[in-house]
């Protein structure tokens, strides 16, 4: 069974930072391509940012300048620097992993960001 294991959320003030973490639960498991998305209430899940096995890196236009996405291949974890946080950034947070065509999803990470 894979097993994605988000951590880090919480709640800060505008204009704080904040560093999600997102590990694998068994060490074995090698992933393609992850990234990270955010869903709020009532509303579809949203790509925030994504990586390659590579490090090729995208980012959607409402977080670029302000959210790094990295991986460490070798600890099988995901992690997402979220600086310059705003209001707007609150959300649920969730990774994703892709093994060949299979997604796996983490249980998702609250971040809230009070203005």
């Amino acid at each position: 069974q894979v097993q994605l294991v988000e951590s880090g959320g919480g709640l800060v003030q505008t204009g704080e930072s904040l560093r999600l973490s997102c590990a694998a639960a068994r060490s074995t498991i090698r992933f393609g391509r992850m990234g990270w998305y955010r869903q709020t209430p009532g509303k579809q899940r949203e790509l925030v940012a994504t990586i390659t096995s590579g490090g090729t890196t995208n980012y959607a236009d409402a977080v670029k300048g302000r959210f790094t996405i990295s991986r460490d291949n070798a600890k099988n974890t995901l992690y997402l620097q979220m600086n310059s946080l705003k209001p707007e950034d609150t959300a649920v947070y969730y990774c994703k992993g892709v093994i060949v065509l299979t997604e796996y999803w983490g249980q998702g990470t609250q971040v809230t960001v009070s203005a």
